[in-house]
């Protein structure tokens, strides 16, 4: 049998390494699918699913005509519960014929798209965020080119598939880029990440990875198996007995603060859990310790992030009114799956809790009219029995029943107003329709409930199925305080209403209030809380002011089951500022990290934005709420219900090429590069192509059309380069031309530390900052630690702001539009007087007004040293059009020059950064020592060599000692700006001394 298979996959490798067509990519991918069948005797019971998979086998060689998924990639990073996830995927066109490629992806509901790039043939096509057309017109509806949130992703209960087609070229690839933001919400006492695994195929290079860094020790963590079933969400269930068993291939790395998994299954592991490419769903659940106190506070250039999650504290009383849809269209498996969730809640009500059931179809129907009753074995037993004998019929009058439910427990609250116990009060509604009799205008229904609701309790809605104005539903619970939850027509609904009843089951506070130093903090969002439940956490953020008090007050007030509580205190935020940046630093959090705490709040203010924009009353009020989350959404290029995506997609021509593309060929190997210049890796496929981004224009000729598309084929050169740079771990090296000298020397920063390395900010508009990463030095070495350049930031004030955020995977340009374009690929972008060229793995060139030219070296490793870092090289190409007043650790030299001169018999030198002189209390040089002197100031310096360009090339250069003392302005220290994106001036005026 073995023997058979065996020859049944190799015929079909054979077959097609055959095709007259098949060039060396083709070959590249039938490797990989040989590599399969050779594993797939020694990894798969063949006995079990010997047929299975040939026939998988089989379907994939020579049946598949859709473009092939060479791999997918879908990275997250989760950051203090803010998650960032980047989604690769890269499909290849096997065939010679064009054909259609579609990618699609499911987002949580509750995320935002950050951005989407293809890059197709070699041309990067990126997306635009803008404000939403309040008239679209159909044609453009219907062109695939503008998506929205509403339109462009199919909702799945909790999850949207964000979908796009596109025309690949034969024997071409399609790689497509998504990114999406959300911040993770604690229910039933643990935060749950859900990536989903469905690529409908097997896939060559699969992987899926969650990094999570969070300040304090994590205490749980479980990766769930892969869950495969609607039924299964993320509030269904509580945390397992941890005898589940995490998904094959899945390694878990960890210690307090930080863990690392990553799932990597091969194509035989695929093909057992499914053959279809229909993983499912990778689940990982974790929380957090916690003290006792005010909460954790969380500081990160100029932003705040307040988490507040008391424990231990006594349950609150709570009062509930069920109101349950009975209408005809219940009947089935939904009324089952109902009654069989109140029977298990009414288990879970404690013995001060009181309740009542109101049931609704053409007629209302209340169990207990007229009252609440306590929780007693005889009124739970009644209950049950009420339930039991509900019968589906008639049609659906939402109305009414929530004026019924709504009437029943403001009596109740008005009979027990002299109680000195605080209680919870709460409507739980539940409906699989919309309104059919009564009132049925949507309007209508949310002014009266309004009304019946009186903001004495919080009104909860539970949606389920297809059938259902969740609208309504929506807006009827953010004007009541409460929350809505959707349940899929599939989904198991029992399990759904059990979750959801768990999560506000257990009430622990009541109205709870979050304020802060007035004078400190600005656009504060959401801090006034109806209710606090067990096991979920209170969020807020804010922006700081600029003021100088470095201490900010935290007052949380709030109410539980027999007395009021009030915590106080007083926050340090250089020192809360200081211990953040450490924690990610050690954590090695990446570039992600820098701006966490900002766009969470960004994040948490369009949120708040949307759900007042959905309780205002007025036009005005609307208006107001609605320009002010599109703002942020655009601010912080998040793709919202007010917000929509523009993507322009590639044009096919009938040979198969792309609109507007001359056919390019691999370029060959040039004659060996000067030892001054930078040799470019190439590979086929990888040529850099030119794109300038799409422009207005009128009346264009038809070489201005061509423009329009952008592309041209960017000949081969190399990239010649100064030797003032800063690279390693990091050395500086700066050359004086003129001078024919070259200087070098260290900086012994701090891991997080952000250096100022060029600042022209005045003038051109440019700055340059770069920010270090830690590591443990090598064994033997005199340093304690190492640092590098993990991430390094080109920001252009003109003619626009725009910036260039660059690490050693990803470069993000935001100009006009964002793009994340990744580091692997070989790409370059153009725009207006800003271009960015990437060589795939080598470096990038980032060219500003034609004048002024940085290149930026990746230094990747494979296999690294405990000591070794994935870090950055700057390397200053071009300086013309910086001015003569730029500063920073290598920008202060760029327009000077430094004499060498030779100490003949002993002098004496004032030590600090002023002009030789006579001075009793200065230090004596040496005779026959090497000076330099460097704007009026005597630097003693060593001779040294330094390994430069990736070490192809050592230059000769004179080291300044003691972190360039006397040789920079000021002290290094002056040199540390406070985030990635301070333009700030130089502190003290340009390029002159500055004696401390």
């Amino acid at each position: 049998m073995q023997l058979a298979v065996l020859a049944l996959c190799l015929s079909q490798v054979a077959s097609l390494a055959r095709a007259e067509d098949a060039d060396a990519a083709e070959l590249s991918e039938l490797a990989e699918l040989s590599e399969f069948e050779d594993g797939a005797l020694s990894a798969l019971d063949l006995i079990a699913v010997p047929r299975r998979v040939a026939r998988q086998v089989k379907n994939i060689l020579t049946k598949e005509t859709k473009p092939h998924i060479q791999e997918l990639s879908v990275q997250t990073t989760i950051i203090s519960r803010y998650a960032f996830t980047a989604v690769s995927c890269t499909m290849f066109n096997r065939h010679t014929a064009a054909t259609q490629g579609v990618f699609q992806f499911q987002v949580p509901q509750a995320a935002y798209i950050s951005n989407f790039t293809m890059i197709v043939g070699g041309r990067v096509f990126p997306s635009q965020i803008k404000a939403k057309e309040k008239k679209v017109k159909k044609d453009k509806e219907q062109n695939g080119k503008s998506k929205t949130k509403e339109a462009a992703e199919v909702s799945d209960g909790e999850m949207e598939t964000f979908r796009m087609a596109v025309t690949i070229p034969g024997r071409n690839r399609a790689v497509f880029l998504l990114t999406y933001e959300e911040l993770l919400q604690r229910r039933l006492g643990y935060y749950e990440h859900v990536t989903s695994v469905r690529p409908l195929q097997l896939v060559s290079k699969l992987s899926v990875g969650v990094t999570i860094v969070e300040h304090s020790r994590i205490k749980y963590l479980e990766v769930l198996p892969l869950r495969k079933s609607k039924a299964l969400t993320s509030s269904s269930s509580s945390k397992t007995d941890g005898k589940a068993s995490a998904p094959v291939s899945t390694v878990i790395k960890q210690n307090e603060t930080f863990c690392r998994i990553t799932f990597t299954p091969n194509i035989v592991q695929q093909v057992k859990i499914a053959n279809n490419g229909m993983l499912g769903d990778f689940v990982v659940r974790y929380d957090v310790e916690r003290e006792m106190g005010i909460g954790d506070i969380q500081v990160l250039d100029g932003h705040f992030v307040h988490y507040f999650a008391p424990k231990d504290l006594p349950v609150v009383p709570k009062n509930v009114v069920f109101v349950i849809d009975t209408s005809a269209s219940m009947v089935g498996t939904k009324i089952r799956q109902t009654k069989d969730a109140l029977f298990t809640i009414l288990r879970d009500l404690r013995p001060n809790d009181h309740f009542n059931f109101v049931t609704f179809s053409n007629r209302i129907r209340v169990w207990q009219p007229g009252q609440l009753v306590p929780v007693t074995p005889n009124n739970v037993r009644d209950a049950k029995k009420f339930i039991y004998m509900i019968s589906p019929t008639g049609g659906t009058d939402i109305n009414n029943a929530i004026q019924t439910g709504s009437s029943l427990l403001r009596d109740y609250l008005a009979s027990t107003v002299d109680s000195n116990q605080n209680s919870v009060s709460l409507i739980i509604f539940l409906t699989d329709g919309r309104p059919t009799v009564g009132e049925v205008q949507s309007p209508n229904i949310l002014g009266n409930t309004k009304t019946a609701v009186q903001e004495k309790f919080c009104l909860f809605t539970i949606g389920m199925g297809n059938d259902v104005d969740y609208r309504l539903l929506d807006r009827m619970a953010l004007e009541n305080c409460g929350t809505m939850r959707r349940i899929p027509e599939d989904a198991d609904a029992s399990a759904m209403l059990k979750g959801f009843y768990a999560e506000i089951g257990t009430p622990l506070l009541s109205d709870i209030r979050v304020d802060y130093s007035e004078d400190a903090v600005e656009y504060v969002t959401q801090h006034h809380f109806s209710n606090y439940f067990n096991g979920s956490e209170i969020v807020v953020a804010g922006k700081l002011t600029n003021h100088s008090s470095d201490s900010l007050h935290v007052q949380v007030t709030a109410s539980n089951s027999d007395r009021s509580l009030r915590l106080e205190t007083d926050v340090q935020l250089t020192d809360r500022e200081r211990e953040t940046k450490r924690r990610l630093a050690e954590a090695e959090a990446g570039s992600d990290a820098g701006g966490y705490v900002e766009r969470l709040w960004g994040f948490l203010s369009v949120k708040d934005g949307l759900k007042e924009r959905l309780r205002s009353q007025t036009s005005s009020e609307r208006e107001k709420f609605t320009q002010q989350a599109a703002n942020l959404s655009l601010e912080f290029n998040f793709l919202t219900p007010l917000t929509q995506m523009s993507v322009e997609t590639p044009q096919v021509l009938a040979d198969g090429t792309l609109a507007g593309v001359e056919p390019t060929k691999a370029p060959t190997s040039t004659d060996s590069e000067s030892a001054n210049q930078l040799p470019e890796e190439e590979s086929a496929g990888d040529t850099p192509q030119s794109i300038t981004r799409k422009k207005e224009q009128t009346g264009r000729s038809p070489e201005a059309g061509k423009a329009k598309n952008g592309v041209k084929k960017t000949a081969k050169t190399s990239v010649t380069l100064s030797k003032t740079s800063a690279d390693g771990d990091p050395h500086f090296v700066v050359d004086f031309p003129l001078s024919k000298l070259t200087v070098c020397f260290n900086i012994n920063g701090q891991p997080g530390d952000v250096l100022r390395l060029v600042t022209d900010h005045k003038h051109s508009g440019v700055t340059v900052n770069g920010k270090l990463i830690g590591a443990p030095a090598p064994a033997g070495s005199h340093k304690q630690q190492r640092t590098y350049f993990s991430s390094i930031i080109v920001v252009v004030d003109r003619p626009r702001r725009s910036y260039i955020e660059v690490t050693p995977r990803k470069v993000i340009l935001d100009g006009r539009d964002r793009m994340i374009l990744p580091c692997s690929s070989s790409i370059a972008v153009e725009s207006d007087s800003l271009g960015v060229a990437i060589v795939a793995n080598a470096n990038i060139t980032v060219t500003i007004q034609g004048t002024i030219q940085f290149i930026i070296l990746l230094h990747n490793y494979k296999n690294p040293a405990p000591y070794q870092r994935d870090h950055l090289g700057f390397y200053i190409a071009k300086s013309g059009g910086l001015s003569k007043s730029t500063h920073g650790l290598l920008g202060q030299f760029l327009h000077e020059e430094v004499a060498l001169t030779e100490v003949l018999g002993n002098i004496t030198v004032a030590k600090g950064n002023g002009t030789q002189e006579a001075n009793a209390t200065a230090g004596p040089l040496q005779s026959g020592l090497k000076v330099l002197k460097v704007k009026e100031r005597i630097v003693n310096v060593v001779k040294k060599s330094r390994r430069i360009y990736s070490g192809t090339q050592t230059v000769d250069c004179w080291f300044a000692k003691n972190n360039a003392a006397k040789l920079i302005d000021g002290q290094y220290q002056d040199y540390v700006v406070s985030h990635l994106f301070d333009t700030g001036d130089w502190p003290h005026s340009a390029n002159t001394a500055n004696t401390h």
